[in-house]
């Protein structure tokens, strides 16, 4: 099988880690790297033995795929420009800003049988990888993603930078329509929301408390799952899973008839993981991991909770 030609758009913090291990794969030719910065372009080109170029349309017709790792409001000019020349793309997430963007890359794609995988990382973690048989039907979910201030994502508010994340991970655990949202959140340091917290109803009942926040003083990452038989702990920062469950037998303990299982797990390399399941898709034509539709539905609760927050807080304006 040739090497599959690829080349990545937008190298600031995220694309360079793009780069990196595009570059190391032994079925890939990674052919150039684009940025606005034309330096920064020219500085990762020459670390990692590849090309660069001024603008996205210079690599059509030298690539079979892109990742699209430039600023969100790119994201859909951009993935445009390759799914009308024949290329798959692999977006960043959020897969666009809005919904209406979302679905026109969506057919286009598949207008031209081509491949679309949004990158929603976190399906990658080791500890999600771990929950896939273990999770069956959560009924409630509280979960927690907190970090420091970086000035980079600001570009957007915290939903779309962080949140999206554990909206993607709890819609694909939960697998029901969402039915309602309740949010709020502030800007404090950019003009975006930059701390926001969202109750998820679902129509099967289940329902999701979720906060993000980029202003902490600490990184936390968290998520807590409650089902019919067990209650699941994730902290992604010390790699511990803690499950409760039912054993069926009413022995004595923290909590009768129950018994605590601790499993730890291995950082592993998520965007690795993520990148060679981009490459297998596309030369096995095969569906990806994370579909158009996933990332595009996930934006839709993304949106919906950001209209929710700015509904509220023009109300408290009016006040």
């Amino acid at each position: 099988m040739k090497k599959l030609r690829i080349g990545v758009v937008g190298v600031g913090y995220l694309g360079k880690f793009h780069t990196e291990k595009y570059a190391k794969m032994e079925n890939v030719d990674l052919v150039g790297v684009v940025d606005l910065d034309k330096s920064r372009a020219d500085n990762i080109a020459a670390q990692f033995n590849t090309l660069s170029f001024s603008h996205h349309t210079d690599l059509i017709n030298k690539i079979d795929a892109a990742s699209i790792v430039a600023s969100t409001p790119e994201h859909y000019t951009v993935s445009k420009d390759f799914l009308e020349n024949g290329i798959d793309v692999m977006i960043e997430k959020p897969i666009t800003t809005s919904i209406a963007d979302a679905d026109k890359l969506i057919d286009l794609a598949k207008e031209k049988d081509l491949i679309i995988q949004v990158g929603h990382l976190e399906r990658f973690n080791p500890a999600v990888v771990a929950l896939r048989d273990i999770i069956k039907k959560p009924m409630f979910i509280e979960s927690h993603r907190l970090s420091f201030y970086k000035e980079r994502g600001i570009d957007v508010s915290v939903v779309l930078d962080l949140m999206i994340h554990d909206i993607d991970l709890i819609s694909n655990f939960v697998k029901s329509e969402l039915k309602s949202v309740h949010a709020s959140g502030v800007s404090v340091i950019s003009d975006h929301v930059d701390i926001a917290n969202a109750r998820l109803e679902f129509k099967n009942g289940c329902v999701a408390n979720i906060t993000a926040s980029r202003i902490s003083i600490k990184n936390e990452r968290k998520i807590r799952l409650f089902q019919k038989d067990a209650y699941i702990s994730v902290d992604f920062s010390s790699y511990k899973i803690t499950i409760i469950k039912k054993t069926g037998v009413n022995k004595k303990g923290v909590i009768p008839g129950m018994e605590i299982e601790n499993i730890s797990f291995q950082k592993g390399d998520a965007l690795n993981d993520e990148l060679v399941s981009f490459v297998k898709a596309v030369q096995n034509r095969t569906s990806p991991e994370v579909t158009g539709e996933m990332g595009r539905d996930a934006l839709k609760i993304a949106i919906a909770t950001m209209q929710q927050i700015r509904n509220a807080n023009s109300k408290f304006l009016n006040v």
